[in-house]
């Protein structure tokens, strides 16, 4: 192999290496303007955004593991991966491309596992993982404060009545 290639795929590799996740976008229509906006807006979730090319793409991703890709690998391809937070980084995705209609996800792969275009968008509309905890925390006092009520009801009923002064 060309020392060129390999550098290609050992760089694509290092991409795929930065996270748990990757997704696959065509950014055809995208200007350099907004390829730069939509890199900022990755930025606080640690994500990046890169173009690579299929040929090294398919190799680095067999190399690591990752499902069959070849049916997405066409046309102009760029790949979002890094950070820990897969669903923060499809909601950026999401909502970029419904402001600028000029990306288009292929598909995806979450912790190995294959997730159309659909399944990621489903994933951005999950609230984020601080909100879900609040709502499970919600959960467990309401629980609690409802059984504390029960409880001082039954306190308050079975007390005597206070003599009027």
């Amino acid at each position: 192999m060309r020392a060129e290639k390999q550098y290609l795929i050992d760089e694509v590799s290092g991409h795929l290496k930065k996270s748990d996740y990757v997704i696959l976008a065509n950014f055809i229509k995208l200007t350099v303007a907004e390829t730069a906006e939509l890199r900022k807006r990755l930025a606080p979730e640690k994500a990046e955004f890169h173009v690579v090319k299929n040929s090294s793409f398919r190799v680095a991703a067999k190399a690591l593991g990752l499902p069959d890709l070849d049916k997405s690998l066409s046309g102009q391809t760029a790949i979002v991966v890094g950070g820990k937070n897969a669903a923060g980084v499809a909601k950026i995705l999401k909502k970029f491309i419904e402001e600028k209609q000029k990306l288009e996800v292929k598909v995806g792969v979450v912790d190995k596992k294959l997730m159309s275009a659909a399944e990621l968008a489903k994933l951005a509309d999950l609230p984020s993982f601080e909100a879900l905890r609040s709502q499970l925390l919600g959960l467990f006092t309401q629980n609690a404060a409802a059984f504390v009520r029960v409880l001082d009801a039954k306190v308050k009923k079975e007390q005597p009545a206070a003599p009027a002064a």
